[in-house]
C-alpha cells in the first residue's frame, strides 16, 4: 500500500484476514488490509452474550461471522478500491460472490457516483467451490429481535409486534442515546452492540482516501444475524418500507443508483436466500414494514403518541464521532422535510411543528429541498425518504387541507403538480403483496390503519 503526503493511498490488493469469537468477552474480530500491509481489525462486542451449546448453533454462527466479516469489509475496501480482492478462508460459491459484487457495487453505488469511480470494473470476487456448506437443522425460540433506528419505522414494527402478542427485544448497533431513549418510552430494555471500527480507516481517510456512504444496514444485518443465534432469536426484524427500493436517480449509463439500496427488497431477497442456503432456513430475516410505504407508516405512527416527544429520523444525530444536532431534528435536512410532509397528512399543524421544532413548510429557504422530494427540476436527495410520488401526493393532499394549504411553499409548489402525475394518497396507503415476512409473524400483525 502506497500512502504519499500530498496524494491519495493507493493499494493494488484488499485482503479478507482472520476473524474470530472470543466467547469469554462475546467480541468479534474481524481482520482486514491493503497489499501486505499490517492488519485492520474491527471489534464487534455482543454484551452479556451466552455461547450456544448446540453444536447446531455453534456451527450457524460460525457462518454468519464469516458472512458479517465479508459485509463489513465494504467500509474498508472503499478507502483504496483497489481491483484484486482476496477472500483468505472464506468458501465463495456462485451465490455468495454474487451476493457480495452486488452489495459492493450497488451498495456503494452513491460513493461511486460522487467520486466518478467505476466500481463494476474492480470489484470481483472470484469463486472458490462449487457449493456452500449445508446447514444443519436449527431451533431457535420464536421471538423477534427487532433493529431500532430511534425513528418512527421500527417504532412502528415494535408495536405492530408487540400488538400482536409476539416476544419483543429492541436492539441496536452503537451507542445513539436517541435510542436508547425510544425504547424507554415503550417500557423495553435494549440490547446495545458495540461496533467500533480498526482506527486505522479513520487514518486513511485523514490521508485522502476515497470516503463517502456504505450500505450501513448491511452491515447491522449481518451484525444481528450474528446476535440471533448468540441469544436465541428466530427472527431478525428490520422496518424497511417498500418505498425503500426506489432508485434515487438513474446515470447517464442507465444504471440506477440508490441510496438506499441495503434497505431495498432486491436486498432484503439475496440476503434471506443466503441466509436459508448458508447459515439455517431456521433462521428468519426480513422486514416487516416491507408491505407498506413511508406515509402508510407515517399514518400508523400518527396513532403512537406516547412516542411523538422522543422520537427522531434526522440523520444529523447518527455519526461515527457523535450527534451533530443538539435538538431532536436539525430542520434543515432532507429526513427533517420529508418527515414534515408525510406527518402533516395526519396530524394537525401545531403538532407537527410540535415535532420537528420548525415550521419548514413556511420556509423560503426550504423550496430547494422540497424540490427535490418533489423531483421539480432536480434530482431526489440521496437521503432515506420516501418516493417520488408520495411527496408529490403528500404535498397535493396538504394543498387541499385548512391549517395547511395557505403555507407558502405548499401554495407554491402544489401549483407546480398540476399536469404532472400525482397518484390517489389512497393507493400509496395500501399494503402490497411482495414480502417475505414468515407466515408465524403475520398470523398475528394487523397491517389495519
Amino acid at each position: 500500500m502506497s500512502v504519499s503526503p500530498g496524494s491519495r493511498p493507493t493499494a493494488e490488493c484488499f485482503r479478507f484476514g482472520e476473524f474470530r469469537f472470543d466467547p469469554s468477552s462475546g467480541e468479534a474480530l474481524l481482520g482486514y488490509a491493503f497489499d501486505d500491509g499490517e492488519p485492520m481489525v474491527e471489534r464487534i462486542r455482543f454484551p452479556h452474550a451466552p455461547w450456544p451449546q448446540e453444536p447446531s448453533r455453534q456451527a450457524a454462527f460460525v457462518q454468519a461471522l464469516g458472512l458479517l466479516h465479508l459485509v463489513a469489509g465494504v467500509s474498508y475496501y472503499k478507502a483504496c478500491v483497489p481491483a484484486r480482492l482476496e477472500t483468505g478462508v472464506h468458501a465463495i460459491d456462485p451465490e455468495l460472490a454474487s451476493f457480495l459484487r452486488a452489495l459492493y457495487v450497488r451498495g456503494l453505488g452513491e460513493f461511486a457516483w460522487v467520486n466518478g469511480l467505476a466500481l463494476e470494473e474492480c470489484v470481483h470476487f472470484d469463486i472458490t467451490t462449487a457449493a456452500g456448506p449445508r446447514p444443519g437443522p436449527l431451533e431457535l425460540p420464536e421471538r423477534a429481535l427487532v433493529a431500532m433506528g430511534g425513528g418512527k419505522d421500527s417504532l412502528v414494527s415494535l408495536e405492530l409486534l408487540r400488538q400482536g402478542g409476539l416476544e419483543v427485544q429492541p436492539v441496536c448497533v452503537g451507542a445513539s442515546g436517541l435510542i436508547a431513549e425510544t425504547v424507554a418510552a415503550a417500557g423495553l430494555p435494549l440490547i446495545r452492540i458495540d461496533r467500533t471500527l480498526a482506527p486505522e480507516l479513520a487514518e486513511l481517510n485523514a490521508a485522502g482516501a476515497w470516503n463517502g456512504h456504505v450500505p450501513v444496514t448491511a452491515i447491522n444485518s449481518a451484525i444481528l444475524l450474528c446476535a440471533a443465534l448468540l441469544y436465541g432469536f428466530r427472527w431478525v426484524v428490520f422496518s424497511n418500507e417498500h418505498s425503500a427500493s426506489e432508485a434515487t436517480l438513474t446515470d447517464p449509463a442507465g444504471r440506477s443508483i440508490n441510496h438506499q439500496y441495503s434497505k431495498s427488497y432486491e436486498f432484503e431477497l439475496a440476503l434471506h436466500s443466503l441466509v436459508h442456503r448458508r447459515i439455517s432456513p431456521g433462521l428468519d430475516y426480513f422486514s416487516l414494514l416491507r408491505p407498506l410505504g413511508e406515509l402508510a407508516v407515517a399514518r400508523r405512527f400518527s396513532h403512537l403518541h406516547r412516542y411523538h416527544a422522543v422520537f427522531s429520523s434526522c440523520n444529523r444525530h447518527f455519526h461515527q464521532e457523535g450527534p451533530r444536532v443538539r435538538e431532536r431534528w436539525c430542520g434543515d435536512c432532507p429526513k427533517c422535510r420529508f418527515t414534515t410532509l408525510a406527518l402533516a397528512v395526519f396530524m394537525p399543524e401545531d403538532e407537527v411543528r410540535q415535532i420537528i421544532g420548525h415550521d419548514l413548510l413556511a420556509d423560503p429557504g426550504q423550496e430547494p429541498g422540497f424540490r427535490a422530494l418533489c423531483a421539480l427540476g432536480v434530482d431526489k436527495p440521496f437521503e432515506c425518504v420516501g418516493t417520488v410520488d408520495e411527496s408529490r401526493a403528500a404535498l397535493a393532499e396538504l394543498a387541499c387541507r385548512p391549517g395547511w394549504k395557505d403555507k407558502p411553499l405548499v401554495r407554491t409548489l402544489s401549483a407546480e403538480l398540476r399536469g404532472l402525475h400525482v397518484p390517489p394518497l389512497a393507493e400509496l396507503l395500501q399494503s402490497v403483496a411482495e414480502h417475505r415476512v414468515p407466515k408465524g409473524v403475520l398470523a398475528h400483525v394487523d397491517f389495519g390503519a
